[in-house]
């Protein structure tokens, strides 16, 4: 890789130096140095409460409240700052905007959703439940025909369940559990042109981007979507969510959730409640400039472009291992698309079934006792997809999920195949 530096990259995270495998990246990744540099800055410095006159709080409030919505609106490609919301999480965030929207549904109008995480389910279920909008589910489907488990969402599955009364369509950017990319642009496009063609008079989107944005660059013009929201403790960053709304949806279809008296309806604070953690809104500044100095012209764009190259070079030889015919015939699963294509990130998922199974606990605990590499299992709260996979599996025991980014090595993934294949010698 000519534009990626591999060892430049890790340089930049501390925990890396321990030369410990990180290999559970989907559940929250290592944080650069100019993150840590940033917390510690803000809170010696400009610790201070926001909005009063005196320099040290005006320094404070420039950098929560203007530089940190002004860098993460560069990893959506918003328009304006004014359109970011930060809060404690995704989920949190996902929970704040359908409040805010409830007041614009109304009973039976419908809700399109997904199995795969909660956060981007559950506040659409209980906006139904105290609406009395319907819902409906996008399920994935299996992509080959000798593996069942090999499930992924499509496009054409989606648009028989749209019809004139669809007001909310809530799916994923990329599975957390199969690592697959669904063609959002795409799917958006076709979605809208068949809800007009249909009669919808109002149709907003919402993408969960948690499992894409540490692999690929949202643009949520291009989209043409209303709502995105990524997690920066997955992509290098604090432990918060940065969410967009659409400046024309947050000015005609959410309602204010902060106090009253406050003069916030056509600001995107008018959605942020008590507001975020500021040191950690100031500190998201650190992952954005890591982000931005991958590649010599501090290109967003093509440092995902490199990202995205160099995370092939982890996909191919873990996938091109659990599909051999030998893991085959040992019962191994891929849970997700089997093709090693850039429409896949390295997330992967698999199961051991057949006459001899092994537990996904059991295949964690293998890694465990080894040590030095850091892998899971789970349901990782995309909880309806993993219980309704067929045949069935056990929903407490799950999925064993090997989740790696851009700062993992060829030689990483060279070491757990090493104890994949002895766990599966049992």
């Amino acid at each position: 890789m000519s534009d990626f530096d591999i060892a430049k990259a890790r340089a930049n995270f501390p925990a890396l130096n321990s030369g410990y495998i990180f290999a559970d990246n989907a559940g929250g990744s290592q944080v650069t140095q100019s993150v840590v540099d940033r917390i510690s800055d803000y809170l010696i410095n400009t610790n201070v409460q926001l909005g009063a006159d005196y320099s040290v709080s005006v320094e404070s409030t420039r950098r929560s409240m203007t530089e940190a919505p002004e860098q993460a609106a560069k990893l959506f490609n918003a328009r304006s700052p004014s359109e970011i919301v930060f809060s404690s999480s995704s989920t949190m965030n996902l929970e704040n905007l359908a409040r805010a929207l409830e007041s614009d549904i109304k009973s039976g109008d419908e809700f399109i959703i997904t199995t795969e995480h909660e956060a981007n389910a559950g506040p659409w279920k209980k906006l139904a439940a105290r609406t009395g909008a319907v819902l409906k589910v996008w399920k994935a489907s299996p992509t080959v025909v000798d593996n069942s488990y090999s499930v992924s969402l499509k496009v054409e599955e989606l648009l028989p369940l749209v019809t004139s009364q669809t007001r909310i369509v809530a799916f994923t950017a990329c599975s957390n559990i199969l690592g697959s990319i669904v063609p959002v642009k795409e799917a958006i496009s076709a979605l809208r042109a068949d809800a007009k063609l249909k009669g919808a008079s109002k149709v907003e989107v919402s993408v969960d981007c948690v499992a894409y944005s540490p692999h690929r660059l949202v643009d949520v013009q291009d989209w043409d979507v209303d709502f995105a929201v990524f997690s920066f403790y997955k992509v290098y960053g604090p432990h918060i969510s940065a969410l967009y709304v659409r400046s024309e949806t947050l000015q005609a279809s959410t309602k204010p959730l902060v106090h009253h008296f406050l003069n916030l309806d056509h600001t995107s604070y008018k959605l942020q409640p008590g507001g975020p953690g500021y040191e950690s809104a100031y500190a998201t500044t650190g992952a954005v400039d890591y982000l931005l100095s991958l590649t010599p012209s501090r290109d967003l764009k093509k440092t995902f472009d490199a990202i995205a190259a160099h995370e092939q070079t982890l996909v191919a030889p873990l996938l091109e291992f659990l599909t051999a015919p030998a893991q085959r015939e040992r019962g191994v699963r891929v849970v997700g698309e089997e093709q090693v294509s850039l429409s896949r990130v390295p997330t992967i998922s698999f199961v051991v079934v057949g006459q001899n199974p092994i537990k996904s606990k059991d295949v964690v605990k293998a890694f465990d006792q080894k040590g030095g590499i850091g892998i899971r299992y789970g349901h990782f709260y995309a909880y309806s997809l993993v219980k309704e996979l067929l045949p069935k599996i056990d929903i407490d025991d799950g999925v064993v999920r090997i989740s790696l980014v851009h700062y993992n090595t060829v030689e990483e993934v060279d070491r757990i195949i090493e104890i994949l294949k002895e766990v599966l010698a049992q």
